[in-house]
């Protein structure tokens, strides 16, 4: 029977060894605390559709599940770009991307 708190600190383990694996989850980290930062600004319905997505060095990302959404975002994306900064997040931008449909 094998335990699986244990394989879960031989993986957490495996990526604190890894300098890849650990910038790539300091970035989600990050991407995720973005987001937080920002969905209090969000309308109740809008913020259910909206996950965080990529971070990198030319934009971070946030993802949406439709059009309408992405184009409230778009409209509201100086008034989040500006709780961003307030936070100390200056860059990189903020990017929209529809998710394709399953």
């Amino acid at each position: 029977m094998s335990n699986p708190g244990l394989k879960d600190q031989t993986v957490a383990a495996a990526l604190g060894r890894s300098e890849p694996l650990t910038g790539l989850m300091q970035r989600v980290r990050e991407s995720r605390a973005r987001l937080d930062a920002i969905a209090p600004l969000l309308p109740q319905g809008l913020a259910e559709g909206v996950r965080a997505g990529p971070l990198d060095d030319a934009a971070w990302v946030l993802l949406v599940s439709h059009a309408a959404a992405a184009a409230k975002l778009r409209q509201m994306l100086p008034a989040l770009e500006a709780a961003l900064r307030e936070r100390g997040w200056a860059k990189p931008p903020v990017k929209i991307k529809v998710l394709p449909r399953a």
